[in-house]
């Protein structure tokens, strides 16, 4: 049976303001949670006028606050500009206030460019990828001590301290990732892996693969786990479909030109832009990486998906220019998966 999330990256529309995007993140959210979707993940990018979502800790508690049963988590924390503890204690926090509803999805990217990574570093000197495994380990045994596992050895530095406030629930970590090093080191660290299929489908089964060979059980994730990113559009039509995807291609397209950092164009730009026939081109190959169309296309689509990559989970990321046809996009999902039945009564009063 396929199980849904959202991956909402809060994009800015051109015409509207990054306080607008917020809201309007916060206001799928409670129509996600209705429709029957299990998840809503919240991602992590730094000093750019296309996403409004640089803290996913912080709007985590707002989302959360909102809705009532969904889990809330990041798409994710980009570790690098972190210390495990501080991350730790956030969603120590985060599972104190929701628990049984948080989860912590963590990457490895910066998610800003180099000058951005720089003002962004935690010291004199930041974290570099060669040091991700060891963090997360940290992280990993920071989060488990707080519930009173004994997580460090005895003659490890850091036993004793502890990532406050301490209680017995844990927020569910994944890794993310969009390559063969990432789904390696998810499965060497035993951790759930969730695979950025819309950022990167080259070599998707093999990627998937390597997570399953590679991956070490432990008592706490027996087995492998995976979760799929996916970019979707939804419509009644084919031609609407395709229609409402062009401002988002065309977002794309400067992005693959070096043009990035403005907010997502209006459907009138996308229309008119003075596409050159390299443009055609690559706007082909810019909507293979995405599925748009009817709901039974794309339908057809995930299943076929599911059964070439072997997973049954999904995290869809829906841009629009319009929010409205947003919302749509993900209502004909629901319908079409018949995901409201799953919808679970509200966990408070």
């Amino acid at each position: 049976m396929f199980t849904f999330g959202v991956l909402d990256q809060s994009p800015i529309r051109h015409g509207s303001t990054a306080a607008e995007a917020v809201r309007e993140t916060i206001d799928l959210a409670q129509r996600c949670e209705k429709l029957g979707y299990q998840r809503y993940w919240l991602a992590e990018h730094h000093n750019t006028s296309s996403f409004a979502g640089s803290t996913p800790e912080i709007l985590i508690s707002k989302v959360a606050s909102e809705t009532d049963t969904i889990r809330v988590g990041s798409g994710g924390v980009m570790m690098m500009h972190y210390s495990p503890l501080k991350v730790a204690e956030n969603f120590r926090m985060l599972e104190t206030l929701y628990p049984g509803r948080i989860d912590l999805g963590i990457g490895r990217a910066p998610g800003g460019d180099q000058r951005t990574t720089a003002a962004l570093q935690p010291g004199p000197q930041s974290y570099g990828v060669d040091v991700f495994p060891q963090q997360i380990t940290l992280l990993d045994q920071l989060l488990r001590d707080a519930r009173g596992d004994k997580s460090f050895p005895d003659d490890h530095p850091y036993r004793g301290i502890h990532a406050m406030p301490r209680g017995p629930g844990l927020p569910e970590v994944w890794l993310l990732g969009s390559s063969i090093m990432g789904a390696a080191l998810a499965g060497e660290l035993s951790q759930p892996f969730c695979f950025a299929h819309f950022i990167n489908q080259d070599g998707a089964p093999q990627i998937m693969n390597t997570y399953r060979k590679r991956f070490k059980p432990t008592e706490h994730v027996p087995a492998p786990r995976t979760a799929v990113g996916i970019s979707v559009l939804c419509a009644e039509t084919e031609e609407e479909a395709k229609k409402l995807a062009l401002p988002r291609n065309l977002w794309v397209l400067r992005l693959l030109r070096g043009q990035s950092g403005g907010p997502f164009p209006s459907m009138e730009e996308a229309l008119t832009y003075p596409y050159t026939p390299e443009d055609y081109q690559l706007l082909q190959t810019i909507e293979a990486r995405s599925i748009a169309g009817t709901p039974d296309t794309v339908r057809e689509r995930i299943e076929a998906l599911s059964e070439e990559l072997g997973t049954e989970e999904f995290l869809v990321v829906t841009i629009t220019h319009d929010h409205q046809a947003r919302i749509r996009s993900y209502e004909l999902l629901a319908d079409t998966f018949d995901l409201r039945k799953e919808v679970k009564q509200p966990a408070y009063g």
